[in-house]
């Protein structure tokens, strides 16, 4: 086993080896932070609510106000 051209071949296959595992490795990560990236998209851009669902959340929250009033026994 003391052929030059047997260490050559193996190390050639062994950095091509090391070679692939690096691209894949590379190719994950920039999957992966393509992914995060699209999810910040989705939580930074939020849909503002309709000016109808806005009346209606404030004329829930007055509802629940009130009966709290009359649970605590308050006159309003």
């Amino acid at each position: 086993m003391s052929d030059p051209n047997l260490y050559v071949t193996l190390a050639a296959s062994g950095l091509a080896g090391l070679g692939m595992l690096v691209y894949a490795t590379l190719s994950g990560f920039r999957g992966w932070l393509a992914l995060k990236q699209q999810e910040l998209g989705r939580i930074a851009a939020p849909e503002m609510p309709s000016a109808g669902a806005r009346i209606e959340i404030a004329d829930l929250k007055e509802r629940i106000r009130k009966l709290e009033a009359i649970a605590a026994g308050v006159e309003l």
